[in-house]
């Protein structure tokens, strides 16, 4: 795997960065290759002196990442490192299933192959509630409105001005998101 590993507000030592080369190598055991795979680490610090770390791993088919949260930056990569696990252990259940159904090349480990802490297969998904409604016409301050009137973290509509569908949403820092469709 090749790293890119950058610092906000932070020197990133060769001490973090062997750590972080240690600890996110360790997920090369469920690649059945890790050729041309580029992993993107962000390390920030901010004022409140807590530490985040963002890591992607974009795949041909999929996308890993997982960012984490605390005091400590050493606790923060080993947080993420075990939310990156959990991903792919989902995925490599979940996703290869349908890929060995359709004859594909797997990128991960096969189900078959000795793997050190392998958990029991996670449950299915399951809907246990389907909503239907009208999508109304709005700004993204009316949207907004509506979310925080109905107390949900994202609300549904039809943009007024470009007649699309967007989502607005309550990000972690309390501030508000919006994705447009294409």
């Amino acid at each position: 795997m090749k790293y890119n590993i950058r610092g906000e507000n932070i020197e990133v030592t060769q001490a973090l960065r062997e750590y972080v080369e240690k600890k996110i190598g360790k997920l090369e055991r469920y690649f059945e290759s890790t050729e041309g795979v580029h992993v993107h680490v962000n390390l920030k610090v901010y004022n409140d002196k807590q530490s985040k770390i963002e890591v992607t791993i974009p795949m041909p088919q999929l996308l890993l990442r997982a960012e984490e949260r605390h005091d400590d930056m050493y606790a923060a990569i080993d947080l993420v490192v075990d939310k990156l696990e959990r991903q792919i252990r989902k995925h490599k259940t979940k996703v290869n299933r349908k890929f060995r159904e359709k004859d594909a090349k797997s990128f991960f480990v096969s189900a078959s192959a000795p793997v050190a802490s392998e958990e029991k297969e996670e449950e299915e998904f399951e809907i246990v509630r389907t909503k239907r409604f009208s999508l109304k016409p709005m700004d993204s301050e009316e949207a907004i409105l509506q979310m925080n009137m109905l107390g949900h973290n994202f609300y549904v509509f039809i943009n007024a001005e470009t007649n699309r569908t967007n989502v607005v949403y309550r990000r972690k820092d309390g501030k508000y998101g919006l994705i447009e469709a294409n």
